[in-house]
């Protein structure tokens, strides 16, 4: 009891100097005793993903104008985007609305026409060439297209996933190797391993081509992407 607790007193200061993420767990006599550790591994990529919403927004004195108006200009969209190599499975539709516009001025209350929203998302994989497409894209729709919500993806990140994860390991085995020699004992085996990654999304600018007719494409900054891999390890005592 006594060799325990002197153990005990031992790990109880470097836990005091540990910083966050770091524990030290002493079980009583009989019982397992350990030191539980959490590594962190992040490895950048570039994104191979560009996902954005189009769509077409407009504004007709009634609903059948707008409706066919509408339709036709979408299926001139979905016609362009295709052209440009994108892939029927890339294509979904996220929203279509139809809602009558109103003038509120005056204190009266005067319908104006209807507004129909026709969004799709779309998935650009050659992003060598996002900006092509998107102003191809664009320019089937004119005043009336509407792009958004562009956000880059890392779909393949399997080889950053496996890279972050050893980069983690290292990370908590250092700690905890540490640790055992400030304490003066021996580190065991692991006997707990759990994991959590993440890929948070890149700082993005999407502009359009201030000069299309000199033939100046949209300019897409692609930046990069972090694969962030987070492990706890409880290590045993030899």
């Amino acid at each position: 009891m006594q060799r325990l607790l002197i153990l005990i007193a031992g790990l109880a200061l470097v836990l005091a100097a540990c910083g966050e993420g770091t524990d030290v767990i002493v079980s009583g006599e009989g019982e397992s005793v350990g030191i539980t550790v959490s590594g962190e591994g992040r490895v950048a990529g570039a994104p191979d993903t560009l996902t954005l919403t189009i769509g077409i927004n407009l504004e007709r004195d009634t609903v059948s104008q707008a409706t066919d108006d509408a339709a036709r200009l979408a299926s001139n969209l979905i016609e362009a985007l295709k052209a440009e190599g994108i892939e029927e499975s890339d294509i979904q539709t996220a929203n279509y609305s139809i809602y009558p516009e109103y003038d509120y001025r005056n204190d009266s209350r005067r319908l104006i026409g209807y507004r129909v929203s026709n969004d799709m998302r779309v998935k650009i994989r050659d992003l060598d060439r996002a900006g092509e497409i998107i102003d191809s894209a664009g320019a089937q729709g004119g005043n009336e297209v509407v792009i958004q919500g562009l956000g880059f993806s890392l779909e393949d990140n399997e080889l950053l996933v496996i890279a972050a994860r050893e980069a983690a390991w290292q990370d908590a085995q250092g700690k905890a190797e540490q640790l055992a020699r400030l304490a003066g004992v021996t580190l065991g085996v692991p006997t707990m391993i759990s994991e959590s990654f993440s890929a948070p999304p890149p700082t993005q600018r999407f502009a359009y081509a201030e000069d299309a007719a000199a033939g100046a494409s949209t300019p897409i900054q692609v930046g990069e992407l972090d694969v962030s891999v987070t492990i706890q390890v409880t290590f045993g005592l030899g």
